[in-house]
């Protein structure tokens, strides 16, 4: 099996079902939701990929210059190249849809794939963090977004996760949004929010 430019973890589903990736946050690794992506949709392909970038040891999916700052040029490279990982493996295992999930940089990485390309049907975004504005994108129309978020998150502030739901509300995706009281940690709500929107 080819890993197509990213360590990973994959649990074959049933052609003809979704194909289910998740992405880490920073210092996670393949193993941190693959399990979870697992018990979420059982029947489903899942994909989980180790961040290609190390940041002082701690694996990420593109390179930042400072909290909240990134890397624009890396960020359009790992696009692309999750892009291509992302289109390879849905036509080697006949997927039905594209599902993506993730937390904080996996979240961005995620979050830039809608933004940039035309590949899942469903997201969820743990966290996420886009601190620019992003491009108008016609084909995000009608695809299922949920955000989920802290209020007090001091990595990923809350008018900036507002302004990504808003985004995508303006390109007529359908979102829904979830929010705890917290930080940027994963509360029981949240899971529960998952659960419906993957129900």
């Amino acid at each position: 099996m080819s890993d197509y430019g990213y360590v990973h973890r994959l649990k074959a589903g049933a052609p003809g079902h979704p194909i289910f990736f998740v992405f880490h946050g920073t210092g996670g690794d393949e193993r941190q939701f693959f399990d979870f992506g697992g018990d979420l949709l059982p029947d489903a392909t899942i994909v989980s990929p180790r961040g290609d970038v190390s940041e002082h040891g701690a694996a990420r999916f593109f390179r930042r210059t400072g909290e909240g700052v990134y890397d624009m040029a890396d960020l359009a490279r790992a696009t692309d190249k999750m892009a291509e990982f992302v289109t390879r493996l849905a036509a080697e295992h006949q997927a039905s849809e594209i599902i993506g999930l993730g937390f904080s940089n996996g979240a961005n990485i995620l979050a830039n794939l809608l933004i940039e390309k035309d590949l899942f049907a469903k997201a969820i975004l743990l966290h996420p963090l886009i601190p620019f504005k992003p491009k108008a994108n016609a084909s995000l129309a009608g695809k299922k977004i949920l955000i989920t978020a802290g209020q007090r998150d001091p990595i990923c502030p809350a008018p900036l996760t507002q302004a990504l739901a808003d985004y995508f509300t303006a390109q007529k995706a359908s979102v829904e949004t979830e929010w705890h009281t917290g930080g940027h940690d994963i509360r029981p709500n949240e899971i529960e929010a998952v659960q419906r929107f993957l129900g």
